[in-house]
């Protein structure tokens, strides 16, 4: 994959210009996570149409883009940070299909959805939360919804590296991220959660030209 490839479609350009009046440090943030996550490819995978809920939004960039993709979705983005939700929310403002909430860490807003999605931030809480987290969601799930899991794999063993030192220095150094530790968990691992709650689960790697090892995990209902 080119940098050329990865520029904004229409789409991406009208979700990062939400934020042309926010502080500098949250327009750089934005725009990093643009460049370095394969978000068209992880909307590509939500339906079209109906009810969406991204739990971990953050500063709600990815909510963002995929309310303005398709316009029959309705995002709520949730966060446990406060500070970014507010951005957020300034972000969506006049926006009436995207809308953003505070909630406690591993809290799932009451459905029915027809998908939940997860961008980058499973890996912030230990396996057996991460699991509890992915089944709650897929409880909230409307009858044929999907749940979409975008993590880091664990190979190969340089981009796992290059992460890592990344996540440190996010997380534990900057304080951009709320968290303390890393769980990265093994997609076939999380594959296998899913099956277990009755899901057939499709697994691909979205990092061909790109130093992260994104992985996408779509699940849906048998």
């Amino acid at each position: 994959m080119t940098l050329r490839s990865r520029r904004p479609d229409a789409a991406g350009r009208a979700a990062l210009d939400l934020y042309r009046s926010a502080p500098l440090s949250v327009r750089a943030h934005a725009t990093i996570r643009w460049w370095s996550a394969p978000f068209p490819a992880i909307a590509a995978a939500l339906p079209r149409a109906g009810r969406i809920v991204e739990i971990g939004c953050g500063h709600g960039l990815f909510s963002a883009y995929a309310a303005l993709e398709a316009p029959a979705r309705t995002v709520v983005g949730v966060d446990i940070d406060a500070d970014k939700i507010r951005h957020a929310h300034v972000a969506a403002a006049g926006l009436e299909r995207l809308a953003f909430r505070v909630a406690p860490s591993g809290a799932v807003p009451d459905g029915p959805w027809d998908a939940a999605v997860f961008v980058d931030v499973l890996y912030l809480l230990p396996a057996v939360e991460q699991q509890r987290l992915i089944t709650e969601a897929a409880a909230a799930l409307a009858p044929g919804g999907v749940v979409i899991i975008k993590e880091m794999g664990t190979e190969p063993a340089w981009k796992v590296r290059w992460n890592t030192a990344q996540e440190t220095l996010s997380v534990k150094v900057l304080h951009i991220t709320e968290g303390g530790s890393f769980d990265f968990v093994a997609p076939d691992v999380m594959a296998g959660w899913l099956t277990d709650l009755g899901f057939d689960v499709q697994a691909q790697r979205l990092d061909a030209g790109r130093v992260h090892p994104h992985h996408l995990l779509v699940g849906r209902r048998h």
